[in-house]
């Protein structure tokens, strides 16, 4: 089948550079100003499995032929600009951003039956332009069961590479699976400045995670979806102690967080279903907090 890649950082590199070296055709969408340098191998170093992955994709910086199907992994805010480059409509949509709100605008735009959603759990990194680094042992994919006849082939080829893939029918308990572990991952370990390691021996923070993870799930599950929140704990203890979210990488650096996207779902349904929220809100303003300008 024909790829098409929307965001050709760490995940959308991670998710090319694999499809790629399993033969299928890959088009890396990038902008205008990195086309004539960006190469045509990319490169991904892995942790575990079959080892690194190099393979050959073509570059454009406007998709103007058809994919069978367009991967989405840019950053939520930058989603309205890079759609932009996509003139050429997909046959299916595979959004792997953060949150939940995208799976509406992209409907919107590419119609409802064309966009499956999709979550990825991975810690990946660019060092490159079309040079991707792994640094978590696993790589978690899971799809909306909807993609499953048009998805079902190459996942299994995925499968192959050490991805664990699933496909699963309820798209609330798919979109929110991500949120609820994502969610408390991110906002604590930005607050904190630690690892999921440090947090888990620090008795304050421990409890913020818990407590975290217990709002994200009621949250989530008044909102349709069916999360136990035992056993999104369950993944963090189980967690190498020395992950860092890319959120928190993000605040070191600097760079433009998706804090928003990433916090207020749960803010917001907090008020709509009146669930106490006031850890996930804590965290965040003391995010915010961190992003202000200092003084002299």
């Amino acid at each position: 089948m024909k790829h098409a890649i929307l965001g050709a950082g760490a995940i959308g590199g991670l998710v090319g550079t694999a499809l790629a070296s399993l033969g299928e055709d890959v088009t890396m969408l990038v902008r205008p100003e990195k086309l004539a340098s960006y190469p045509r191998n990319l490169s991904l170093e892995r942790p575990s499995g079959p080892g690194s992955l190099t393979a050959p994709a073509k570059a454009v910086a406007t998709l103007t032929q058809p994919a069978d199907v367009m991967w989405i992994a840019t950053k939520t805010y930058q989603l309205r600009t890079a759609l932009e480059s996509v003139q050429a409509g997909p046959g299916s949509v595979v959004p792997l951003l953060n949150g939940v709100d995208h799976i509406a605008a992209l409907r919107a735009r590419f119609g409802e039956e064309h966009v499956v959603p999709a979550t990825i759990a991975v810690e990946a990194e660019r060092i490159a332009p079309g040079r991707f680094i792994q640094r978590s042992p696993f790589v978690r994919l899971n799809i909306a069961s909807s993609g499953e006849p048009v998805l079902g082939a190459i996942v299994a080829r995925l499968g192959d590479l050490g991805f664990t893939c699933q496909f699963i029918p309820n798209e609330q308990t798919l979109l929110w699976s991500k949120l609820c572990f994502l969610a408390p991952f991110a906002l604590a370990t930005s607050a904190s400045g630690m690892n999921v390691g440090q947090i888990l021996a620090d008795g304050g923070w421990e409890q913020k995670l818990s407590s975290a993870i217990a709002e994200a799930c009621a949250v989530a599950n008044a909102s349709g979806a069916e999360i136990d929140a035992a056993q999104i704990r369950a993944v963090f203890d189980s967690m190498p102690p020395g992950m860092r979210s890319s959120m928190q990488k993000d605040l070191a650096a600097g760079r433009e967080l998706e804090l928003d996207a990433i916090g207020d779902p749960i803010v917001r349904g907090g008020e709509r279903y009146g669930i106490d929220v006031s850890t996930t809100a804590n965290l965040m303003a003391a995010i915010r907090s961190k992003t202000l300008p200092r003084g002299p």
